[in-house]
């Protein structure tokens, strides 16, 4: 029998997603056995491979062990919008197995919140936009210090992995996604709001059922609520909740929880690498954070002023062998758009920048529409692959094809191009590259597929 046969087996369904994969890095360090399966191959089941995952590749019943002892999905495994939730979930056969042979088996958000709500010091950031780089940035302060902390993203401090993990560590800061209200699972000590900005309406009514969902996180908020009050909506929220500490640009308040008087702090003024208005945003948050988790002001400003960045948040990926810079990033909302676009120019103001955007559903991009239409001014070229499918019904995607969605770009910005697919867009992108040496930013944009255009560039 070898040491793996004694340990602990957990299998995970979707491993290839950021939050499902950071989850399954943090059972490996903690001493289980861990395998999983992913629809689509990716760099990151690569790197999960090489660290001792048991990695399958496609659904198929074989790929689960008759004796784990638990399994974890992915709720990105509900693809048919014709099926119900529970339709779904058994429309997989490793699920549908685990359940058979009565294998506990959990969705990511509840596996996530069984370690999270153990913690003394659980901390969950949460926001419509900057969640992932506030909690890496918290994550990198935390490394210092000791923590553990899992984000949506991949993060220098944290080895170029998505999750931080010190098991010996009380502290456990971890980024909430509100989508479908699944952050109600965490019972956090202290929650982050980065902002509050109506999105998913596939599934929330209208902007005051988005809001209820981050009022009932507060609800279950043991002690502070961080909130930028700056921002109209989540300023807003914070005059309901006695426990809100309002940051701002060079200060913040701190409630007493028992008198509910306010104390004032400054912030100091931060001298980031990372450019943009948005990025000090998401950093003065991570600050006042590890301040109220007490983490002495020299490490956390030391901390927050070495972080450069994390994978797909103006990442630069390379220079291409013509002289052109590639980035990415994961925006896909108007409102992380234009401040992303315009901290590119501001800190390039000599190149061109070409935005390669791809929507992430056919559904948003009708529901944001108008922000879509005012987002790009700061864009030199703009071209427009596709429209990435995620869950989307029939009539969405017959309404806005992506055909029709670039030729309403084009009355305000001529310069959009429509890229006819992924692979004919690479094309472009190469051919422009080429007869543009040492001109541009390449902007690869889009939470969906559009990253994979990277390699589709040769790099000196």
């Amino acid at each position: 029998m070898t040491a793996r046969d004694n340990m602990q087996k957990i299998h995970f369904i979707g491993i290839g997603g950021i939050g499902t994969s950071a989850l399954a890095r943090y059972y490996l360090a903690t001493g289980w056995s861990v395998s999983g399966s992913d629809a689509s191959d990716s760099s990151l089941l690569h790197a999960l491979a090489d660290e001792g995952v048991r990695v399958f590749l496609g659904e198929d019943a074989n790929n689960l062990d008759d004796d784990a002892d638990r399994v974890v999905y992915s709720e990105a495994i509900i693809t048919k919008p014709d099926l119900s939730k529970e339709e779904n979930l058994m429309a997989n056969p490793e699920l549908a197995k685990a359940r058979t042979l009565g294998i506990e088996n959990l969705s990511y958000p509840h596996a996530l919140a069984e370690l999270f709500n153990a913690k003394q010091f659980g901390v969950a950031v949460t926001g419509s936009h900057g969640k992932s780089t506030t909690t890496a940035m918290l994550g990198t302060i935390l490394s210092r210090t000791g923590g553990s902390a899992l984000a949506g993203t991949l993060v220098p401090a944290f080895g170029g992995r998505n999750i931080l993990v010190d098991s010996h560590s009380e502290i456990f800061a971890i980024e909430a996604c509100e989508y479908k209200r699944s952050f109600l699972a965490y019972h956090p000590t202290i929650t982050v709001i980065t902002n509050i900005d109506l999105d998913h309406l596939d599934y929330y009514r209208d902007l005051e059922d988005y809001i209820s969902a981050f009022r009932s996180l507060c609800a279950q908020t043991r002690d502070y609520v961080v909130i930028a009050a700056t921002d109209a909506h989540s300023a807003k929220l914070a005059q309901e909740l006695p426990n809100a500490v309002r940051v701002y640009d060079s200060y913040y308040s701190v409630p007493d929880l028992v008198s509910g008087d306010f104390q004032m702090f400054s912030i100091p003024a931060l001298d980031l690498r990372v450019k943009g208005e948005h990025m000090l945003a998401d950093a003065r948050l991570a600050y006042v954070t590890a301040r109220l988790l007490g983490i002495e002001e020299s490490i956390v400003v030391s901390a927050l002023e070495s972080y450069s960045g994390s994978w797909r948040r103006a990442e630069i990926v390379g220079t291409t062998a013509q002289g052109n810079i590639i980035m990415s990033d994961y925006g896909h909302h108007p409102n992380e758009i234009r401040p992303t676009l315009a901290a590119i120019k501001e800190a390039n103001p000599e190149k061109k920048l070409v935005v390669c955007f791809e929507p992430h559903q056919y559904s948003r991009t009708i529901e944001l529409l108008d922000g879509f239409l005012s987002s790009f001014d700061d864009a030199d070229l703009l071209i427009i692959p596709s429209i990435y499918f995620s869950r989307d019904k029939h009539e969405d995607v017959e309404a806005m094809p992506a055909k029709r969605f670039v030729s309403l770009l084009q009355e305000k910005y001529p310069h959009t191009v429509y890229g006819e697919g992924l692979e004919n867009t690479s094309t472009w992108l190469s051919r422009y590259d080429e007869q543009h040496p040492d001109t541009s930013i390449i902007l690869l944009l889009g939470a969906g597929a559009v990253d994979s255009l990277r390699e589709g560039f040769e790099y000196c």
